[in-house]
């Protein structure tokens, strides 16, 4: 179903995010369907966290996975079942660890012995016992990732050989339960057989894991990193071939431990295709040459398009949305309002002539779009999001005023500091 952008754009104003229900769920769906049964899909919140979008999936099968208590109370406030809920990322403090004990999740993911030594004090003083899934920084790097999250020196986790050599450590807390493992290798990866290649060696960790440590395995999370096409000269991850590969390297564990709970997390994957940055031109201009057009929006509302976390900056897919023409396109920079020169959402980009008034899309931005993105640079705050199901649109988030952006500064008043009172 095409999107009346015109209609978005008069009703609900620009810049805005809009999100396509229908593609969403389809992606889910596709994911879903081709995956092993036995693997569980945990929704990544941080690739978008807007409630309705995880509602959306939570109806369509999706579990949780969340990193703040933002995104823990979101999760609940939509309906999720404490058992289909994990908290992970490094630096946790005291109130998330207690919400996550509050709320009953499933399970914790431990970033470090340290961390394990908190959860335990914390579980102690409620009077509970809490699953928790050690966090392990692989000694291989992954196979195909276009942003590398474990094999390397990290922030995340604790290193595969400093837990292979920690003997009984990990069965000494008697509160904080450590029932099983999570790894992940990398993101972005678009090879079917690098993300099988990468599950194996998880899967093959977590047993040697549990068999120099003596802990079960209630479960393994396998991390994720299903990538999506955004740039010239990538393809499509082949979900197909994906699910047979996933298949053989599932059932092989699952003849050994078949009551492990597996876990893969994916967040980009269903999220990315379904969004538009949709923003409206507010003037077009030629300097030296070049052809600009000076949009409403910029990279504080989308700063993955401009290629954060890559060497090459390279542009999102976009497209003129407002109206259709036959005449020939040609170079164009896509900037904002902000005042840097750094403020270009797509360089060099293959658009018809542009003119004030016009509404262009960047596409493929349903994930990593405001959640990433610095949306209080000179004050402009957060755009709306809408999401479109069915063909009818629905208000998923205002857009931030200028009170919005205000409401948390506090005026002080101090002694007059001015040479001689003056």
């Amino acid at each position: 179903m095409s999107l009346d952008f015109h209609a978005l754009a008069a009703e609900f104003g620009t810049p805005l995010y809009v999100y396509d229900g229908d593609v969403l769920l389809d992606d889910f769906s596709t994911l879903r369907a081709l995956a092993p049964e036995p693997l569980e899909i945990f929704y990544s919140l941080k690739a978008n966290p807007n409630i309705t979008v995880f509602d959306l999936l939570r109806r369509a099968g999706a579990r949780a996975e969340v990193s703040s208590l933002a995104e823990l109370r979101t999760v609940l406030k939509a309906g999720a079942a404490p058992e289909n809920i994990i908290f992970l990322g490094p630096g946790k403090n005291e109130a998330e660890l207690t919400a996550c004990l509050d709320a009953g999740v499933y399970a914790i993911v431990a970033e470090s012995f340290e961390e394990l030594e908190l959860i335990d004090e914390l579980t102690e003083e409620s009077g509970r016992r809490q699953r928790v899934l050690l966090r392990i920084n692989p000694a291989r790097p992954p196979s195909a990732a276009r942003l590398t999250m474990g094999g390397k020196p990290r922030q995340f986790g604790v290193d595969e050989e400093l837990v292979l050599s920690s003997g009984s450590r990990l069965r000494e807390f008697t509160h904080a339960c450590v029932r099983g493992v999570h790894a992940y290798l990398g993101t972005r990866i678009l090879d079917a057989k690098a993300v099988a290649d990468n599950t194996r060696y998880v899967l093959d960790l977590a047993l040697r894991v549990a068999e120099s440590t003596g802990i079960p395995l209630d479960a393994v999370d396998i991390g994720g990193g299903l990538g999506v096409p955004y740039f010239e000269n990538e393809t499509e991850l082949d979900v197909e071939q994906l699910g047979v590969e996933l298949d053989q390297a599932v059932d092989t564990f699952r003849s050994m431990r078949p009551n492990t709970r597996l876990i893969m997390e994916a967040g980009r994957f269903p999220t990315a295709r379904c969004g538009t940055y949709l923003v409206s031109v507010r003037s077009v201009k030629r300097s030296l040459g070049e052809d600009f057009a000076i949009t409403d929006g910029g990279t504080h509302q989308h700063m993955a398009a401009v290629g954060v976390g890559s060497f090459v900056k390279r542009n999102f897919p976009v497209a003129l949305l407002s109206r259709e023409t036959d005449e020939p396109t040609g170079p164009w920079h896509l900037t904002g309002p902000l005042c840097t020169p750094n403020d270009v959402i797509a360089k060099n980009a293959q658009l018809p002539p542009l003119r004030k008034g016009d509404l262009v899309g960047v596409l493929m931005s349903g994930a990593y779009g405001p959640t990433a993105s610095p949306g209080l640079f000179l004050g402009h705050g957060h755009p709306a999001e809408v999401v479109v199901l069915g063909g009818v649109p629905r208000l998923v988030r205002d857009r931030d005023t200028v009170d919005d952006v205000l409401a948390r500064q506090i005026l002080c008043e101090f002694p007059d500091t001015t040479p001689n009172g003056k």
